[in-house]
């Protein structure tokens, strides 16, 4: 497989996006099928995997660590923070909704995640969602003294302004930013890629194919499960789902044309 360079990561051009396994898009594999795929998925050529404590919460972390145990070695890995886990965070369904990237959080949050994950170090640490109540800086600052410390090698932002980029890398250099960027969501070619190619920063895609749905197949529709996460993306929903089903058969019938899958 074709490599990318983020920093000095050798990450393949694809990586495999880990939330699935146990949050987010149900039904949900075992944890002994999801070890499977990530065995498969390594074996394929695919070195880079996501995940994130939010997760699940911290049950995607788990899996991917009894995968990875005896093979980190093989495994470009990143993982993120930036979520309030108190209790009263967690009242409403289990899942935290506000944000917390205070400096001791970061630093309770990495360490939960190292145990979780089996290993010493993360390769990719990403702050989830940026958190206004703190200043970029400090959470700059937290990374560069984690870098220092070797528990990460590097850090990124996902889905963060292009101000707050640039004042994070102004702070400890940003390795990667994670945006959702597909054939139907591609405002960031306006406004992140640019800063990206002018501070040499790594774009890392999520959601390449738009949550599943460019990937279907002429005359395959969504089925969702009522506890889908999709459900609450405005572009799945109702009419909205209907008028992108036509950007859907465009690429379907693009793909027909050359004997490829639309994925």
């Amino acid at each position: 497989m074709e490599k990318r360079i983020l920093g000095d990561l050798q990450v393949s051009a694809i990586g495999f996006g880990c939330m699935g396994l146990t949050h987010g898009y149900p039904p949900f594999l075992t944890d002994s099928e999801a070890v499977k795929l990530i065995h498969e998925v390594l074996a394929s050529g695919c070195n880079f995997l996501d995940t994130a404590e939010i997760y699940g919460p911290y049950t995607d972390e788990i899996v991917v660590g009894k995968a990875i145990r005896d093979r980190r070695d093989q495994v470009i890995l990143a993982t993120k923070f930036g979520f309030d886990f108190s209790a009263d965070a967690l009242r409403q369904a289990g899942i935290p909704t506000a944000l917390d990237s205070r400096p001791a959080t970061i630093i309770k949050a990495l360490e939960g995640s190292l145990k979780r994950l089996q290993t010493d170090y993360v390769d990719l640490y990403y702050q989830h969602r940026y958190d206004p109540k703190v200043p970029i800086e400090e959470v700059a600052q937290t990374m560069q003294k984690l870098i220092d410390e070797g528990k990460i090698r590097h850090w990124g932002l996902s889905e963060a302004p292009a101000e707050i980029i640039e004042r994070a890398n102004a702070v400890c250099k940003v390795t990667a930013v994670q945006n959702d960027f597909s054939l139907w969501y591609r405002g960031h070619e306006h406004t992140i890629l640019p800063l990206c190619r002018r501070l040499h920063i790594g774009l890392v895609a999520f959601s390449p194919l738009g949550k599943g749905v460019l990937a279907l197949k002429k005359g395959q529709t969504l089925q969702l499960r009522p506890d889908d996460a999709r459900h609450f993306f405005p572009r799945l929903n109702n009419e909205n789902l209907e008028h992108n089903m036509a950007l859907v058969a465009v690429v379907q019938d693009y793909a027909a044309r050359f004997g490829l899958s639309p994925a």
